[in-house]
């Protein structure tokens, strides 16, 4: 029987409409139960801090907890791992940063590769370290630090997060571009080394600002700089590092990350909405107050700054010779 030409139409447009079905369904209905979003750091550091904010909003925009999961330890790599291993289902995602970027050259073997084996989703937020003492230091600004460390070399003890994250890296550049000898301690996380710094165990830190601001604007902790080119509008009054240490810079960054094979429409849709909150002014000003200024972006734009993120970094670490314990 031959069909009459618009009923033959109608049903070719339908069969090759046919393969899209599912995939409509599946962002239209993404995501139907709860969301992990894992983050390789304890509670009480930035990395923290911006996957509960992220999280909440998230879950007021798509009607699903989002439920923050911290898994510390190797400089992230452990979370990286549970995330690699995951269902590709986008129910379990990770709190990319900038540790991801360093881990490829400051670990000597891994069982995953970060820019191969998780797909970036969206950027949240570019922010600056702080370089921040402890009162008892005798010291008010970058020079003046300087020279205590000099007249006092191998006794001035440097806090970081953790071995090969961005507190540690931040100080280590710090250490070879300003000529003095700092001692690393490392701690589990930085709600730990702030709490040491706080407690006078460490001299100096370098955490994200977010993790610290509110310690700075009360006193509790003296912030001499930030770490970024351009000073920030949360702390105007507080210079840069690199004013004092020509050349200086560092920034952390934060974004979302899935496994590798979750399907498009699911990372475009979280893309989307990662983007229409850091849009939104309530949220902008929760970030700005922070410190930090919104990654906005498609998921290939955030790709493309791990990428960078990842060969800028590594020629660092390969140049100071810097290893994970």
């Amino acid at each position: 029987m031959k069909l009459p030409r618009r009923n033959f139409l109608h049903l070719a447009a339908g069969a090759a409409a046919l393969p899209f079905a599912p995939r409509v369904a599946r962002a239209q209905t993404y995501p139907a139960r709860p969301v992990h979003l894992i983050v390789g750091f304890a509670p009480g550091g930035g990395n923290d801090i911006i996957a509960r904010l992220m999280g909440q909003w998230l879950s007021e925009r798509l009607g699903q907890p989002f439920v923050i999961e911290n898994r510390p330890g190797a400089g992230t790599n452990i979370a990286t791992e549970v995330v690699v291993n995951a269902p590709p289902d986008g129910y379990t995602l990770l709190l990319a940063g900038i540790p991801n970027a360093f881990n490829a050259s400051m670990f000597g073997k891994l069982n995953f590769n970060f820019i191969r084996d998780i797909a970036p989703v969206a950027g949240i937020i570019r922010m600056p370290n702080v370089m921040v003492v402890s009162p008892s230091v005798p010291a008010n600004t970058v020079p003046e630090f300087i020279a205590y460390a000099k007249a006092n070399p191998g006794k001035v003890n440097m806090a970081s997060a953790g071995t090969g994250g961005g507190t540690h890296l931040a100080g280590e550049l710090f250490k070879i571009m300003a000529g003095v000898n700092l001692i690393h301690v490392p701690y589990r996380s930085n709600g730990y080394a702030l709490t040491a710094l706080l407690g006078g165990q460490v001299d100096v830190l370098f955490p994200s600002l977010s993790s610290s601001i509110e310690y700075i604007r009360t006193g509790k902790l003296r912030g001499l700089a930030v770490t970024i080119a351009m000073r920030s509008e949360a702390l105007p009054d507080l210079p840069t590092v690199g004013e004092f240490v020509p050349g200086y810079e560092i920034s952390a960054w934060y974004g979302v990350g899935a496994p590798k094979g979750t399907p498009a429409e699911v990372i475009d849709k979280l893309n989307r909405e990662i983007n229409v909150i850091l849009a939104d002014p309530n949220a902008k000003a929760r970030l700005a107050d922070l410190g930090g200024t919104p990654l906005v972006g498609s998921p290939a734009d955030f790709g493309k700054y791990i990428a960078d993120e990842t060969e800028k970094w590594g020629k660092v670490i390969q140049a100071l010779n810097i290893k994970a314990d």
